[in-house]
């Protein structure tokens, strides 16, 4: 479902195609800045799968983890995929703070293993680090607030999602029970130009690369299915 949250066009993240090689990537970006990588796979057959229909024949009466949308008390509840999509799966409340809103993403994938099979990861690798999936679906509105890992990989499946980053030495300012939307609505229109995220919105086929340790907040424009490739 299309959301209401509204799409910034300007765009600050570096964008390549399917030209880019492998050597390019790890002497351009890898260890230094994000990039969104176009053409670089194709997860039509992946999309074919991830339908709500789809998903529901076949993963409906199976748990799904739960977890809160901040990092200020961070906890998990495990609920049936079913009652998640057809229940909780909503935009979120503005109101609502971090600690109330649940978010469907993780690595809980036992009886997922079949659906992501049919995954084409991104073609590209740290040396030294192995892939990880975590795969999500998340309502219009929600997030999650800014926080830092190693570097990865996210993909768009359905919907719009848009991204806000910041290098490792630039902290941002942020409330650890705040939102994304809470965060976009309050704190971003009060920064100076000079102290904006690096941001974009990326569609259904785009891949973006964030590099190990660098600040990132997400925020669903629409109800969206995506999957991250952690590299660990």
């Amino acid at each position: 479902l299309a959301g209401t949250v509204p799409e910034e066009p300007r765009c600050t993240v570096e964008r390549a195609d399917a030209s880019l090689t492998y050597s390019l990537f790890l002497q351009r970006f890898a260890f230094s800045r994000p990039v969104i990588l176009g053409g670089v796979s194709d997860n039509s057959a992946f999309r074919a799968l991830c339908t709500r229909e789809k998903l529901l024949a076949a993963f409906g009466p199976f748990p799904v983890r739960l977890s809160t949308a901040n990092t200020y008390s961070y906890r998990k509840v495990d609920v049936p995929f079913q009652e998640y999509v057809e229940h909780l799966l909503k935009p979120q409340d503005p109101a609502r703070l971090g600690s109330d809103t649940l978010y469907f993403f993780g690595d809980n994938f036992t009886e997922w293993g079949p659906l992501f099979q049919h995954y084409v990861p991104p073609p590209f690798r740290i040396p030294g680090t192995s892939p990880a999936y975590s795969f999500g679906i998340a309502g219009s509105g929600s997030g999650v607030p800014f926080h830092w890992h190693g570097p990865g990989f996210s993909e768009v499946i359905f919907g719009r999602k848009r991204w806000f980053l910041y290098p490792p030495d630039k902290t941002p300012h942020f409330h650890p029970n705040e939102t994304t939307l809470a965060w976009l609505q309050h704190t971003y229109p009060t920064l100076p130009p000079a102290q904006r995220p690096l941001e974009c919105t990326l569609r259904p086929g785009e891949v973006l690369y964030f590099p190990d340790h660098w600040w990132h907040a997400t925020l669903n424009l629409d109800t969206s299915v995506f999957i991250s490739t952690f590299l660990g």
